[in-house]
């Protein structure tokens, strides 16, 4: 299959200033001769050279373009590649493609453009998979993680752990055939030692998952309380912007509305629920049940209480139905309408055993106070790991967390092996099961099964 010239538009669907075809093969400069009409220069290696995109059919000009050209190894595919940057219509944009594939040119796959990058060793596959995931950012931090990862920041931190897997490995591996001779064997102190150590470095590996996972992914937020206290107003003070409906009179949210947030980096989906109470209105009802069911689908809860009413039975009644769900938070709304002389807020909360110090916010959705301390304590309840791990410090990819996992698996194995003393030929079995379910990170032992799950979630011209 990569010994065939394919052919994709790379820029996304639609009309703009520029649209580029891209074609990677052997064949991929002879096609673009036979297209492009070069008056001045052909096209030089690296280098961007104008030309004209001429009509096969009638000979007539159809477009000024740009042609650059990336010759084998020395490309991103790590084969001859050429890129026609043309204006972006897409019929012009599809044209040349038909034109391409009338001189033997086939359309690309869906990612096998890096699928061959891959394959042609210019990048491992978890460098493959941050590629996805740079051009699926949607915040400058999620940008910034794929970046580090593109750069083989995964394989950078298990290197240190196959290095010492592979040492122990060969260590045993010379103990069994060559035991005859003067060779040093591994005492079980050492293997158990070097065991340890490895499981050590990929146990903070799987944990990083956790703040991964959310980095890549984000959060959901349902905010909930009764009606009437101020929800869709905080809703609205953290999107910046007037998504939801506000008004004085109970129960205006009626159905779920969802948005996206960009907080500290991280995705923020936020869910503004109907206000939970008992009510005969069969729509209002329904949105109730809706909000229910967010409850249970969110990352993190979020209630909202009028702070200048006070806590009365409903809000109560909400708090102990959302704190067996997970994570919780209390914002304490509408504390600009507390008395000037009331500055002990706090205390006033606490005196009821309500909530803990640490679970509560005070804040006004009017007056935009608190809003700072209440997006901190949503990272700080969410991702406790924000601020300790750089950007290449964990894992994001759920596939990396379960290959990690059934090493830890293996290892527990080859562990136990050692402590009963087994023979070195049983726990070699355990250890390479440890490099192998290594190696499917990077893509040195992976199938083609695996492969094609991987990229066909890429798009086509990439």
């Amino acid at each position: 299959m990569t010994e065939e010239t394919i052919v994709a538009i790379a820029t996304p669907p639609g009309r703009g200033g520029i649209g580029v075809v891209r074609l990677s093969g052997d064949y991929a400069t002879e096609i673009a001769h036979a297209l492009i009409r070069l008056p001045n220069n052909p096209i030089k290696t690296q280098h961007a050279t104008r030309g004209e995109f001429v009509d096969p059919a009638s000979g007539k000009i159809l477009d000024e373009v740009v042609v650059t050209c990336f010759r084998k190894p020395r490309s991103y595919t790590g084969e001859d590649v050429v890129e026609i940057s043309c204006h972006g219509s897409p019929v012009i944009l599809q044209y040349l493609v038909k034109c391409c594939l009338d001189r033997g040119a086939r359309a690309a796959e869906p990612g096998e453009f890096t699928m061959r990058a891959f394959l042609n060793g210019r990048i491992d596959l978890a460098q493959a998979e941050a590629i996805r995931d740079l051009i699926d950012s949607r915040t400058l931090f999620q940008a910034q993680v794929a970046a580090q990862q593109m750069e083989g920041s995964v394989s950078t931190r298990l290197k240190p752990h196959k290095e010492t897997l592979l040492n122990l490995i060969a260590r045993l591996e010379a103990g069994i055939d060559f035991a005859e001779d003067d060779v040093s064997i591994a005492g079980w102190e050492e293997i158990l030692s070097g065991l340890d150590q490895i499981q050590a470095g990929l146990g903070r590996l799987v944990e990083s998952y956790s703040f991964g996972r959310i980095v890549r992914e984000g959060l959901s937020l349902a905010i909930i309380g009764r009606p009437n206290v101020g929800k869709s107003s905080l809703f609205n003070r953290l999107l910046n912007e007037e998504r939801a409906i506000v008004t004085e009179i109970p129960g205006t949210t009626r159905d779920l509305v969802t948005e996206t947030a960009n907080l500290d980096g991280i995705p923020l989906r936020l869910v503004d629920t109907a206000g939970i109470r008992d009510t005969v209105d069969p729509v209002e009802r329904l949105g109730v049940e809706r909000s229910h069911q967010a409850l249970v689908d969110s990352d993190l809860r979020l209630l909202v209480i009028d702070a200048s009413q006070g806590w009365n039975e409903d809000d109560r009644n909400l708090l102990e139905k959302i704190r067996p769900l997970g994570p919780a938070l209390i914002a304490c709304n509408k504390c600009d309408l507390l008395p000037s002389d009331d500055r002990d807020k706090t205390a006033a909360l606490e005196s009821q055993g309500v909530v803990a110090e640490e679970e509560k916010v005070w804040i006004s959705a009017l007056t935009g106070e608190g809003l700072p301390q209440l997006r901190k304590k949503i990272l700080l309840i969410a991702a406790p790991a924000r601020n300790l791990r750089p950007e290449g410090e964990f894992i994001t990819n759920l596939r990396h967390r379960q290959a990690l996992k059934e090493a830890l698996g293996s290892l527990a194995k080859a562990r136990e092996a050692a402590v009963h003393r087994m023979p070195h030929e049983m726990l070699l079995l355990d250890l390479y099961e440890v490099l192998h379910s290594l190696d499917t990170i990077t893509g040195a032992t992976t199938t083609d099964d695996v492969l094609g799950v991987i990229f066909s979630t890429f798009c086509v011209g990439k």
